[in-house]
């Protein structure tokens, strides 16, 4: 028989017994990792906290804007509550400690809204690999050759890969050409390597593609820093000339992206066996026109009024002016230095200075693309998207059909596909901010215009 105490006597017996202390709360420091739902698109952010003497700090990684090692201003855990002010980006996360301790589920906020953030504990600090639908996945259905060839003109050697569809040729060809910056032959930009997936394309509708790195960046020799979209122009003359070298190689064509869409008509311009060239995002005026209506653009994406974008626009256009017509080097130096200082921190100053003075941004600002595309006799693919912020299709479009109309060219067509952005990716703003972000790494229409293009020319 079971035996059961009093009523009085079971309260006694509960009532002795000592309070248990509540356990502390699982530290949170090591490596957090959760996607952040913003208009649509998925912000992939770390945190890395550690435990010092002092207590936790952290920092953060917003992976998909590629700005690495945040500092986040403090990190506070009371029990389950956990707070990280990052007051610095006018943020903050908040959120409640999972009770197996490897989730904090929350949210974060910022000037913009309140948005729901699930961090995930990871077992090390290798953050998940960004989803790139349209990398092509090894084995291919064409054969693939690493190559070499030599620009006598620059006296360096330069590499890339060449890709050919099955059977012995000769094959129609294009050598695709980079935008600017050190770029490898991929034109890996924030996790996307845009000419491999157009190379893939391409080939599988029967062309050979040459892609090539940039000089001095990856496998190719030279150095960079010290040229111009001249010497680079130099660079696809030697790129055109292995090609014809090659007995399964017919008629070749160039693609050239963004700074590749100025070179590709220069080059065409003086070599008249170019059999067409395709321009995506190319421009037909001197860089001292692009870069200020850049500004008004990026400026006004990013949430300013007509009338504090054109003010940005106003402001870089007298910069610009500068490095064009100040001649003495130090004085310039010393003039950019006082215009730059109360715009940015001190350790950015010298660096932005370096790249305004540098050989290739002069020849940048005062090149116009527009001569050489008159004397361009081949069929001409222009393509712009709506959305570029960097390349505006309103001043670059008309400007590439008037040249070409004035040289004669009849042959050509100028179009500008509907929502897309700078790297020909679908996108909702055309901000910059959106390139890694977005999954796509080229536009399905804009492959099919170009391949279907080409092969009607």
């Amino acid at each position: 028989m079971k035996r059961i105490l009093p009523l009085l006597a079971m309260l006694a017996f509960c009532i002795s017994l000592p309070a248990q202390p509540k356990a502390p709360a699982p530290s949170i420091e090591g490596n957090w990792f959760g996607g952040l739902e913003v208009n649509g698109m998925t912000l992939r952010l770390a945190f890395h906290i550690h435990r010092t003497p002092n207590g936790l700090t952290a920092t953060m990684d917003s992976i998909d804007q590629g700005a690495n090692g945040i500092p986040v201003a403090t990190v506070t855990q009371q029990g389950d509550n956990v707070l990280f002010d990052m007051s610095n980006i006018k943020g903050d996360f908040k959120g409640q400690l999972s009770a197996d301790a490897n989730s904090i589920k929350g949210t974060w906020s910022q000037p913009g809204g309140h948005f729901p953030l699930v961090l995930k504990r990871m077992s090390g600090d290798t953050v998940p690999a960004a989803r790139r639908p349209q990398d092509p996945v090894k084995p291919y259905p064409y054969r693939e050759e690493e190559i070499t060839f030599p620009n006598s003109v620059a006296a360096i050697t330069l590499a890339g890969t060449v890709t050919l569809p099955e059977g012995k040729g000769p094959f129609p060809a294009v050598v695709l050409i980079t935008g600017s910056g050190p770029q490898n032959r991929d034109e890996e930009i924030v996790g996307h390597r845009p000419f491999l997936v157009l190379s893939d394309y391409l080939t599988r509708r029967g062309l050979a593609v040459l892609r090539v790195d940039d000089r001095g960046t990856a496998k190719s020799g030279g150095d960079f820093s010290t040229a111009t979209t001249a010497d680079f122009a130099t660079d696809v003359e030697a790129a055109v000339a292995y090609m014809k070298s090659r007995p399964d190689i017919g008629r070749i064509g160039l693609i050239g992206h963004s700074e590749g869409g100025i070179i590709a008509p220069m080059v065409a311009s003086r070599n008249p066996d170019i059999a067409f060239i395709v321009l995506l995002a190319g421009t037909a005026v001197p860089g001292s026109e692009i870069i200020p209506e850049q500004v008004k653009l990026l400026n006004m994406v990013a949430g300013k009024t007509p009338e504090q974008a054109a003010e940005a626009a106003a402001k870089e256009r007298s910069v610009l002016r500068l490095v064009v017509t100040e001649k003495d080097p130090a004085e310039l130096k010393k003039k950019l230095h006082e215009i730059l200082s109360p715009l940015m921190q001190q350790e950015q100053i010298d660096p932005t200075i370096e790249s305004l003075t540098s050989p290739w941004f002069k020849y940048f600002l005062t090149y116009d693309p527009a001569p050489a595309l008159r004397k361009v006799k081949c069929p001409v693919l222009a393509l712009n998207g709506s959305l570029d912020r960097q390349v505006s299709p309103a001043q670059n479009l008309p400007a590439i059909r008037a040249a070409l109309q004035q040289g004669g060219n009849r042959h050509f067509e100028a179009v500008e596909m509907p929502g897309l952005n700078h790297l020909f990716q679908t996108a909702k703003t055309g901000s910059p901010e959106e390139y890694q972000v977005i999954e796509e790494t080229f536009s399905p229409a804009a492959l099919e215009k170009i391949a279907g293009w080409i092969q009607q020319n």
